[in-house]
């Protein structure tokens, strides 16, 4: 009985909805006795896109190109004038350093044809070097380099007066300006060139911040600034130098340079640290890296600091010390690599190792005490860029020389006393 009421329910709620439905289609029939017709104006039926209309077809975007430096449509191959090599780095690339082999083929970091100077895989030098008779290239560059000369110095005019040079050091202080250069662990760089001559468009001078490997040998430093820019140094304050663009200066006819596109990597040079040291045995070599490794560190370089003094240290150490160890940890391996170098060949000293994060130097046999005092006085005759004036710098380099030549009186006669028997 219980289902029997139920199917009878649901067979009469069917019928509801029948009857529904049948009378919600009759009512729906009326709508086409109204006579509706769409004005000219609207399309009869408004989801079809009228034919005639023409569909807007745009010329498609041509894809992006990045500039490629190997692209080589449309451009002549520059020619500059200026008498020295392109390197790229002027300081740390020593030219009497010959490599014996190259780590890439000889690909101008210029881009191909866009120099017209060969690229031999250091240098560009700025005479060709495929021409055979020796007395056209030395006669060439002699030229070039006299009328270079020449040149600099119709541009730097007449020397600078004490209250000129204090304005433009003042001009030049951080708090007077941003216009810095900053020089880095490369050193003088080719592309460092322009950027000079960039701010020597709007300002007569321009502030140079030296850090890191090129600040052992700030006297090279210096001269190459003046060599390669043509400008001249008025002062010097440790890493920090202020260079002077000159009186008649014209930023419209300023030298061509071209920008190198990218790094050449470095050729292959010998190896700087020997299996054996000259004039020692094996054993004694071995026994030598201990003991250097274990001598306490006379200081510890840090990382992009200004090493200006350690050529000094070293040469004061080696007066009472046989081996200097020096603590590079946290620097990088061509950096204090190169450190060495430049100790090697300022102290002068030998190379022990350099395992370790540490630079390990000798004085060598024949070392005389008498000679390193003398060649360490003479050193600070270098540091004159605090100079205001030229009657300064007369009266500091007869102080420095005086005092140089009674120090070694005074030596030489300590020496002589030492030696007389008591």
């Amino acid at each position: 009985m219980f289902f029997n009421t139920i199917s009878r329910q649901n067979q009469s709620i069917f019928i509801s909805n029948r009857r529904f439905l049948s009378s919600l289609l009759r009512s729906s029939s009326k709508l086409q006795d109204y006579g509706f017709k769409p004005p000219p104006s609207l399309p009869k039926n408004p989801n079809s896109t009228s034919q005639t209309a023409k569909p807007t077809t745009k010329n498609p975007k041509p894809p992006y190109r990045p500039p490629s430096s190997l692209d080589r449509t449309g451009q002549r191959p520059q020619r500059s004038n200026l008498p020295f090599d392109f390197r790229y780095s002027y300081t740390e690339s020593n030219s009497s350093v010959r490599p014996i082999g190259l780590r890439e083929p000889k690909y101008s970091p210029f881009g191909p044809g866009r120099l017209d100077r060969v690229w031999t895989g250091v240098s560009a030098p700025a005479v060709d070097p495929t021409v055979k008779s020796v007395e056209e290239n030395v006669g060439a560059e002699d030229t070039a380099a006299e009328k270079a000369r020449k040149e600099r110095e119709r541009i730097l005019g007449e020397p600078l007066s004490l209250a000129e040079r204090k304005i433009l050091v003042e001009r030049s202080q951080r708090n007077k300006t941003k216009r810095q250069v900053n020089l880095g662990r490369d050193g003088l760089t080719h592309n460092m060139l322009n950027d000079i001559h960039n701010h020597w468009k709007h300002a007569e001078t321009v502030r140079i911040k030296c850090l890191g490997v090129p600040t052992v040998d700030m006297k090279n430093v210096c001269t190459q600034l003046e060599d390669k820019t043509g400008g001249a140094i008025i002062n010097r304050q440790g890493g920090t130098i202020v260079l002077y663009r000159g009186r008649y200066y014209n930023p419209k006819k300023r030298p061509v340079i071209p920008l190198m596109l990218w790094r050449p990597h470095e050729p292959v040079y010998p190896r700087l640290i020997k299996t054996v040291i000259d004039g020692l045995s094996i054993e004694e070599t071995k026994d030598m890296r201990k003991r250097g490794l274990a001598v306490p560190a006379l200081t510890t370089l840090a990382k992009n600091g200004y090493y200006g003094n350690l050529v000094t240290m070293v040469r004061d150490a080696f007066l009472t010390e046989e081996l200097v160890h020096i603590d590079c940890k946290g620097l990088e391996r061509s950096d204090y690599k190169k450190i060495g170098v430049k100790l090697r060949d300022l102290v002068p000293c030998v190379l022990v190792t350099f395992d370790k994060e540490q630079i390990v130097v000798w004085r060598g046999k024949n070392y005389s005490a008498e000679t390193q005092c003398l060649s360490n006085e003479l050193v600070s005759l270098d540091d004159t860029g605090n100079c205001d004036s030229e009657e300064d710098l007369e009266y500091k380099l007869a102080t420095k020389l005086l005092t140089v030549i009674c120090l070694h009186s005074l030596r030489k006669h300590q020496h002589h006393l030492n030696k007389c028997p008591v």
